[in-house]
């Protein structure tokens, strides 16, 4: 491919490493670092393979020994197979602490231990009185109202103790986190200091004494403060020890109360701890109105007096269980790569390692089960168990006076209590959130039930971020709208609950508001969790609003998505009042052809682009109606990349509305073929062969009507001819269409005279279509020009028996024998599996609406990178029907966006070099057959190409790939995408708007070592370009409908001409790329050979010239004059040749 770009190899290595760095040696990784690695083609395609071991006769048939069959019986029970048992065991050696580093721990955990004991002691105070506080740190709480009963003085802790999965051995690499529960003496507290944040105002003030002694301290390398799991009442002290163990672990110091010093019954979820006249600062009404109860304030009471038992239970549990601590270590890894367990209201690695103590004690797990089949059982336990509606307990307590489960189930969306019966584990978790964890939890199980060989790179190895998992994503910002939703809403008692956290008071009503109003549309809704800030502890601490932006996902249902109309009930109905109240100013009454008269919302939708959108009409409209989050406050992304497929010329339309029209116009062609009158032989089918009739085509076809002006008449052809002096005129691309005769024994045996009898029917089937349906035809031997409706068609005429008769070679002494020819090959494709194919992703399009707008946005995105003649159409069409067909981890995209960010990652993450793509068309391969394939393809291997795509149809040779990609066009493609995918979903998450969202679209020219620019005045397509220019020039085509009596000019496009001639010219010199929508340049690079001195030949001079090496002649490139032939042979299309001295040497 030329010297290597001088970025290319930097771009290749460089890059972050995944979140999760697990470096298994059988598995890709996401990180560039990793894909550049094991996906490096530079060179012979065939490096690195993966080779059998060859084993000697006496090892190969040496018997097992009684380990060997042990685990064998082990694997079998426990595993679906030993590759996955090898590929958990990996894992978990990767995420587990090492023993050197759980020494280290241990001993910065001992001197955090004696140096918290030794912080001493200050005079009693008054809780308002803080003016005894050092200078350099500040309070790590929100004092609001100020006032407050109570009085304070630190006393060193009773006790530290170490809770959490450090203790219990379960805590997973990379962040290892160490919990301390800092215990308070009795003294400090008061009985009623369960009341008004009382409680939490002393918390707050012992951590601020703590953190100024151990700030002072050389021992620690950073002293901060950090929200407990998000919870803004309830901050704690994170210490990192100093010098090269900085990462090695962060200790989280959690002060809490004696335990039993709260009476539990004083903390139910229908108690009062949060007086409304304190809060709101008024005098109390005396009106005997009833406190609102504050469930969650009382459940963070709790949860500080459970700590220590909490790990007593989770010790008993899980104690010397290996297979226990292995399931709970990979449900932490299996919720990190999908975000789930962070921030406030995450679905935790503690919630986890209970929901296995609570298997545990129901007997749906054994403490002898392995970890994959703990991971199994409580993926199965969440998948099928809604706990929104049937809470779980661990309390084993038939006591009376404890609260029932439907108790707690009115105060909390997800209910999970611990032993003592008070406390909800789940208080915290959306049920949003729990939804998404279930939903997750449902494709996994599909997922192993599979038995998929990469069922566990899939599950535990894939990250799901947001933004990749979800169809349209919605950005609210700033978070301080929220406070006016709270007003809007009336969320008082939800406010005085939570502290004043008016992110977390109107989540919960904005996703069920959404929730109702997408309806039908909508499969689940999810929420960003707002992220766990950290600050210093001389700062104030972060406001509500400083959590960033609240992001909301929407996997959407593509059965409803496109529906204009929302229908209500019947004018008379109580319920039009209800729906009239939702839907506010939206909502009008229609009557409909069956009668009846109705509530009715119409959305405004004219193009299949804009009815996908219809979702941010309705988020839009229903948060201003209701929430008082006005349009601009919302920052939806849904559609963004559409304007890259959008024509030129329709800004509301992605164009599938022009590619119906042409399939409407090539079902009006085929009936009019079907009933032909007058051909020797009856048509026996008539296939689609092209892009467009799929639903693929990047820019869609429209009716042409030429403009005359623009060419000049050749009469006795009945054509056109462009005129030099204007503007190249319109591209037109023909869409094939192969038409299939009936068998017949009349039919010659020689491929010769068969060729002939096509042209005849091709010249017979031009005559009767102007006979019959006055249509404008050319016929040549070959195929047969149609022009209808402004579309033009080639219909290729085929006899089935024609590639067999390719295949026929006849030995000297008469014997036949069948071999495949290129000629055989060829025509199979072209008649038979093009057809087949187009058929096959057509039902596609039909079964999943987004696969044209995905399959079109990655062939722009292809194309765009210069690297479009590197990749048929065909292949680029089977790589994006993957990612519907088998879209594991995910489900299948409902919207180009995200599908075009997965075709991203499916490119630059899948080993092309030890897996074939299979494409699974239409359901037709078994498991079993599948497995066959890729062991045909292992066996195979040398033989094929770089990328291998295989379909049911295609199940050796992958066809679609044997041109191409070469290995170097495949590593560059590997690269661009690595590179463009964090870009594009970086810019998409930002909240601020995604600034210039074509900037992944724009290929790299610093690469290249030549570059040839154009003229855009012999650009046909030059308003195609990426970066589509403000004017262009005309192109010679009438705006007013009407027939055209004569042919289009079809397929001139001269920069594509130049191209087919520079690279007869000068191919084995250099390569050559060009982006055919609208590219405007012409990259050249220089093949590495090219410029190694050769032995003169009088017969091999062309582009070279002779100089003297050594005393010897030899041959080199004589760049200057090569440079000059670029500019003679496009003289009038060529600008400009850029020559790029510095990137090569003669």
């Amino acid at each position: 491919m030329g010297p290597a770009p001088a970025g290319a190899k930097h771009r290749a290595a460089a890059g972050d490493p995944e979140v999760m760095e697990l470096a298994l040696e059988d598995t890709r990784q996401e990180g560039k670092k990793e894909y550049s690695k094991k996906c490096t083609l530079v060179g012979s395609p065939m490096e690195s393979l993966l080779q059998p071991v060859k084993l000697s006769q006496a090892e190969l048939y040496k018997e097992p020994t009684n380990e060997e069959l042990n685990r064998l019986r082990e694997t079998e029970s426990l595993f679906h197979s030993s590759l996955l048992r090898l590929q958990v065991e990996e894992l978990l050696k990767e995420v587990r602490l090492s023993e050197k580093k759980k020494e280290r721990i241990d001993a910065f955990l001992r001197e955090v231990n004696q140096r918290v004991l030794k912080v001493p002691s200050t005079p009693k105070t008054q809780l308002t009185d803080q003016t005894w506080l050092p200078a350099g740190v500040r309070v790590p709480l929100h004092q609001v109202p100020y006032t407050v009963k109570g009085s304070f003085c630190f006393l060193p802790p009773a006790q530290v103790t170490v809770v959490g999965s450090y203790l219990l051995g379960t805590c997973v690499r990379p962040d290892i986190n160490v919990d301390m529960a800092v215990t308070m003496p009795k003294e400090l507290l008061q009985d009623k200091d369960g009341l008004n944040q009382r409680y939490f105002r002393k918390r707050a003030l012992y951590l601020a004494q703590l953190a100024h002694h151990l700030g002072q301290d050389p021992f620690f390398g950073s002293v901060r403060f950090s929200y407990t799991n998000g919870c803004h009442l309830k901050p704690s002290l994170l210490l990192r020890p100093h010098g090269k163990d900085e990462r090695l672990v962060t200790v989280r110091l959690h002060p809490c109360p004696p335990p039993d010093f709260f009476r539990p019954c004083r903390l139910l979820p229908s108690k009062n701890n949060v007086r409304s006249a304190w809060y709101q600062g008024q005098r109390s009404p005396g009106d005997g109105s009833p406190e609102p109860p504050t469930p969650h304030y009382n459940t963070w009471v709790l949860q500080d007096m459970a700590l220590e038992s909490h790990v007593q239970l989770l010790s008993t549990v899980l104690g010397s269980a290996l297979g226990l601590k292995d399931g709970v270590a990979l449900l932490k890894v299996w919720l990190r790569q999908r975000e789930l367990d962070k921030g406030l209201g995450g679905f935790s690695g503690f919630l986890v390692s209970m929901l296995v103590a609570f298997l545990v004690s129901t007997r749906k797990i054994h403490t002898t089960m392995s970890g994959y089949q703990v991971l199994r059982s409580v993926l199965q336990f969440l998948a099928t168990t809604d706990l929104t509606v049937n809470g779980i307990s661990l309390c084993l307590s038939s006591d009376p006076s404890l609260p029932a489960l439907a108790d707690f189930h009115q105060a909390f969306s997800v209910v999970f209590l611990d032993s003592s019966g008070c406390l909800n584990l789940c208080a915290d978790v959306t049920a949003s959130t729990y939804h998404q964890v279930q939903h997750e939890a449902q494709l996994s199980m599909a997922l192993l039930d599979s038995r998929a060989d990469d069922g566990f790179q899939f599950l535990l190895m894939t990250p799901k971020p947001m933004i990749r998992a979800f169809d349209h994503v919605l950005h609210l910002h700033p978070l301080s709208r929220l406070q006016a939703a709270c007003h809007r809403l009336k969320l008082w008692p939800e406010l005085q609950d939570l502290g004043g956290d008016y992110v977390s008071a109107a989540l919960g009503s904005l996703t069920t508001l959404l929730e109702q109003g997408l309806g039908s549309r909508l499969h689940l809704l999810a929420h960003s969790r707002p992220p766990v800030l950290e600050w210093d502890i001389s700062q104030d601490p972060p406001k509500h609003r400083d959590s960033g932006t609240l992001t909301l996902g929407l996997l959407l249902r593509p059965e409803g998505l496109t529906s204009v109309l929302e229908l209500g009930p019947e004018a008379n109905q109580p319920e039009a009042a209800d729906f009239r109240q939702f839907w506010g100013f939206r909502s009008e009454l229609r009557r409909f052809q069956d009668g009846a008269i109705r509530e009715a919302v119409v959305w405004e939708a004219a193009s299949m682009a804009q009815k996908r959108l219809i979702p941010h009409q309705v988020v839009t409209h229903l948060l201003a109606l209701h929430a008082d989050i006005p349009d601009t406050c919302v920052h939806y992304v849904g559609g963004l990349l559409d304007a890259l497929i959008q024509s030129p010329k329709e800004t509301s339309s992605t164009g599938e509305e022009a590619l119906a029209a042409a399939v409407r116009c090539y079902d009006d062609l085929s009936r009019l073929l079907w009933g032909l009158e007058g051909l020797p032989l009856t048509v026996s089918a008539v296939q689609g062969a092209h892009p467009v009739l799929r639903y693929t085509e990047v820019f869609p076809p429209t009716p042409v009507r030429p403009a005359y002006s623009f060419y000049d008449h050749l009469r006795e052809q009945a054509s056109l001819l462009p005129r030099p002096d204007k503007p190249c005129p319109a591209y037109v691309e023909p869409m094939t269409v192969v038409c299939h005769l009936e068998g017949s024994g009349q039919w010659p045996q020689d491929a010769e005279a068969i060729r002939r009898v096509r042209a005849a029917f091709q010249l017979r089937l031009a005559e009767l279509l102007t006979q019959q349906q006055g249509l404008q035809c050319r016929a040549t031997a070959m195929h047969t020009d149609v022009l209808k409706d402004g579309f033009v068609f080639r219909i290729r005429v085929a006899y089935q028996r024609e590639p067999q008769i390719l295949r026929e070679m006849r030995s000297p002494e008469g014997m036949i024998s069948l071999r495949d020819t290129p000629a055989s090959l060829r025509l199979e494709r072209d008649t038979r599996q093009l057809p087949l194919l187009t058929s096959a992703l057509h039902g596609l399009q039909q079964q999943h609406p987004a696969f044209s707008g995905v399959a079109r946005l990655a062939k722009r995105w292809v194309r765009a990178q210069l690297l479009g003649e590197g990749l048929t159409d065909e292949s680029l069409d089977l790589v994006v029907a993957a990612l519907f067909l088998h879209p594991e981890p995910f489900t299948p995209p409902s919207s180009p966006q995200v599908g075009f960010l997965r075709f991203l990652l499916l490119i630059s993450t899948f080993d092309w070099k030890n897996n074939p793509l299979i494409v699974n068309l239409n359901n037709e391969l078994t498991v079993e057959e599948q497995v066959e394939i890729r062991n045909g393809f292992l066996a195979a291997r040398r033989q094929l190409p770089v990328m291998v795509i295989l379909t049911p149809q295609d199940r050796k040779n992958s066809v679609w790939t044997q041109d191409g990609p070469s290995p170097q066009i495949l590593q560059q493609l590997v690269v661009l995408a690595a590179e463009a995918l964090p870009v594009l979903e970086k810019q998409l998450m930002d909240p601020r708007g995604p600034g210039d969202i074509r900037t992944v679209f724009r290929p790299p020219l610093d690469m290249y070592d030549v570059l040839i620019r154009l003229s855009p005045r012999h650009i046909p397509r030059h308003r195609q370009a990426v970066d589509s220019p403000a004017a262009s020039f005309c192109r010679g085509l009438l705006n007013e409908p009407g027939p055209s009596s004569l042919m289009p000019v079809l397929g001139y496009d001269p920069p594509q001409l130049y191209l087919a001639q520079l690279r007869e010219a000068f191919g084995d010199l250099a390569l050559f790329f060009y982006d055919q929508h609208g590219g405007e340049v012409i990259g050249v690079l220089w093949k590495p050979t090219s410029f190694q001195p050769q032995p003169f030949k009088a017969s091999n001079t062309k582009g070279h010239m002779v100089v003297s090496q050594s005393g010897e002649l030899v041959m080199v490139p004589n760049v200057e004059a090569i440079l000059e032939d670029f500019a003679i042979l496009g003289e009038g299309l060529v600008q400009a040749v850029e020559a790029r001295s510095e990137r090569w040497t003669v």
